[in-house]
């Protein structure tokens, strides 16, 4: 699209600058209304919450919020830019809550020297919001801080460049390897990249059955392995007990790759030594480690995705955290848990199944068909589905386990 640039700052600054506004649920035109909104009439609500925490989701709007939460270390592919610079980012992924799942969304961008000043600062405030979505902070700091923030808070916390990410590749590999006539349990994997989405994409990849010997994850210094001694605990999850030193090592034989690298990271001579039939998830935005043309003529049997939307099979967090929250919101999670992000594994992937919507199709002008197979792994965002699907089955997942106190779903729930 030409001057993309300029239409991107028109966008963002015009009619008037943001992409949020706030609006009114209640009247608010006379002065019985007001009365009634503020003083003397809002002292009812606030001691019926003061009798019972739980009243808050009866006379605020808790139950529907979420707070989309960055200390800018970490921005998309920008690098450590600072918190005010991350706000355009947590504003749209404000915009993504609403437009998706109707989820009332708030940015918040946190000035912090050291993790443990940004989980104060997040802890502090957490109960104001239905759950926290933290965004772009860099690892291994994220780790750190999502985990004591999921001790420290009563409301579900979910770091969506980790498991956001984790869930939809899931999804989309689990399929991919159907199509290619494979088996999740007996598959090989290389993983090019080793931050917070590589390791959270690979321990969900081993969640849904792949093999943590079958995984060879690749870091700056090349394959991590027990021999290794500058490793953190959370790559050293992932130290495989290999001779394989290289990426053209590791990946001779591999039925999948996953890249959360750079660009141009992997050649035409790497992905002729996969075995038959591999699937490519090259999601380095906005330029893949392959492009996709040069890793289709060289390897015509390959099953190809990326993190664009100008390809098939884009591998995009909008398909799962709306409706992840949607789902966790409605039945008042307390976390989100395995069981709840593996459901929405399963849900997202057997949606990729189901006859695409005429309303899809139309929304896509450019292709003619969707059918599941080689360029259609994973549900379109458009497609109306995703809502009542994910968020039905991450909804029951979060009773069955316990993470709810609700001991079956409210009634006509996305029935």
């Amino acid at each position: 699209m030409p001057n993309i640039r300029q239409q991107a700052l028109d966008y963002h600054e015009f009619p008037s600058p943001g992409k949020m506004a706030v609006c009114l649920t209640k009247p608010a035109k006379t002065s019985h209304d007001l009365s009634l909104a503020y003083s003397p009439g809002v002292a009812e609500p606030v001691r019926e919450i003061a009798a019972d925490p739980e009243n808050a989701y009866r006379y605020t709007a808790k139950g529907n919020t979420v707070a989309v939460i960055s200390n800018g270390t970490a921005i998309l592919g920008l690098g450590n830019l600072g918190p005010l610079a991350s706000k355009p980012v947590m504003e749209g992924k404000a915009l993504l809550f609403k437009t998706f799942a109707n989820i009332d969304a708030t940015d918040i961008e946190v000035t912090n020297d050291t993790p443990e000043q940004f989980i104060n600062t997040v802890a502090s405030i957490a109960d104001t919001f239905g759950g926290i979505n933290l965004e772009d902070i860099k690892a291994p700091e994220c780790f750190e801080i999502e985990k004591e923030l999921i001790k420290r808070c009563k409301v579900p916390v979910f770091h969506d460049d980790q498991h956001g990410t984790a869930i939809v590749t899931a999804a989309g590999m689990i399929n991919a390897l159907e199509i290619q006539g494979k088996k999740i349990e007996e598959a090989v994997f290389v993983c090019l990249g080793a931050g917070a989405a590589a390791i959270a994409c690979m321990s969900m990849l081993i969640k849904c059955g792949a093999q943590r010997e079958h995984i060879y994850m690749l870091d700056r210094k090349g394959v991590i392995h027990t021999q290794r001694e500058d490793l953190n605990e959370y790559k050293a999850l992932f130290a495989n007990n290999t001779d394989k030193r290289t990426l053209q090592d590791a990946i001779k034989g591999a039925d999948g790759f996953l890249g959360l690298s750079g660009p141009n990271l992997l050649s035409a001579e790497d992905i002729k030594l996969m075995a038959e039939n591999p699937v490519i998830f090259a999601c380095s935005n906005p330029d893949p480690e392959i492009k996709p043309e040069l890793a289709k003529e060289t390897r015509p049997d390959v099953i190809m995705g990326t993190g664009r939307s100008d390809y098939p099979n884009q591998v995009n967090n909008v398909l799962c955290f709306p409706f992840l929250f949607r789902g966790a919101l409605d039945v008042r999670a307390k976390e989100i848990n395995d069981e709840m992000k593996v459901a929405a594994v399963y849900a997202l992937a057997g949606l990729a199944k189901e006859p695409v919507l005429q309303n899809v199709l139309e929304a896509y002008p450019d292709v003619a068909e969707l059918n599941f197979g080689a360029e259609y792994v994973l549900p379109k965002p458009m497609d109306p589905r995703l809502l009542p699907q994910i968020a039905r089955a991450v909804a029951q997942a979060a009773i069955d386990s316990g993470a709810s106190e609700l001991t079956e779903l409210p009634a006509g729930y996305f029935s």
